[in-house]
């Protein structure tokens, strides 16, 4: 999955915005105005993704292509190398359940506007 087809995949799931707070080459993808991705645009092979933590140990053990958040909470942040070895559906599953449990920690009023 390169850069373009994961922002458009991002854009593409609702109350999704984008933005540069951490710098000119950090992605960041919020819905309601928390993260749910970021990926560095220099090297798009790589991003974090939010995850629970108990299918966030599993992906790690499953998967090599799966490792603890870089620079984030490794408990709750998967860094998932992008390159071709995860299938598509495997990427987008990951991006999926990172979208949703960010959406679902949001106060009922704004999933319902985002929805």
């Amino acid at each position: 999955m390169n850069i373009e087809d994961l922002r458009d995949y991002c854009l593409a799931r609702p109350g999704v915005t984008e933005g540069l707070p951490f710098g000119e080459d950090t992605l960041v993808f919020k819905v309601g105005e928390k993260l749910f991705l970021l990926t560095s645009i220099s090297d798009p092979t790589h991003f974090n993704v939010k995850c629970d933590p108990e299918l966030a140990m599993e992906l790690r053990e499953r998967y090599p292509e799966v490792r603890p958040g870089y620079h984030m909470n490794k408990k709750h942040w998967n860094t998932v190398r992008s390159d071709g070895s995860l299938t598509r559906k495997q990427l987008c599953d990951m991006i999926d359940h990172s979208y949703e449990l960010v959406l679902k920690s949001l106060p009922k009023k704004v999933q319902e506007e985002i929805q």
